[in-house]
C-alpha cells in the first residue's frame, strides 16, 4: 500500500492518494477539481466511482457518486502499481454520469 503524502493539489491535479496492488486491488485520490473517486478490483473488472465535490461526511453515499465505470483488466499486471495507476487514471478521465431515476 502506498500513501500519498499530505500535500495541497494544484488546480485540476489528478491524484491517487493510497493504493494497494493485487488481485484486490482497491484505493482512492482527488480528481483535481474538487471531485474524489474511489476504484477497486472484482473480478478482473476494475470498478471507478467518481463522487461530487463537497462531500457531507468522510464516507460517501450512493447519491454522492456522480460517474462511474468499468473496465475488464485482462491485459493489466495487478501487482504492479504503476500499471494500476494508469488505468484507473484513464478510467477516471472515461467514467461517464450516473443517471438517477426520479423518486
Amino acid at each position: 500500500m502506498t500513501i500519498a503524502a499530505d500535500r495541497e493539489l494544484a488546480s485540476r491535479e489528478f491524484a491517487i492518494e493510497d493504493i494497494s496492488t493485487g488481485l484486490f486491488a482497491s484505493g482512492f485520490g482527488q480528481v483535481g477539481d474538487g471531485r474524489s473517486f474511489s476504484f477497486h478490483v472484482e473480478r478482473q473488472v476494475l470498478l471507478v466511482e467518481v463522487y461530487r465535490p463537497r462531500l457531507s461526511g468522510p464516507v460517501p453515499q450512493e447519491e454522492d457518486v456522480v460517474a462511474a465505470t468499468s473496465r475488464k483488466l485482462t491485459d493489466v499486471d495487478l501487482y504492479d502499481e504503476r500499471s494500476v495507476a494508469a488505468v484507473v487514471r484513464d478510467a477516471v478521465t472515461a467514467a461517464q454520469p450516473v443517471t438517477r431515476s426520479g423518486r
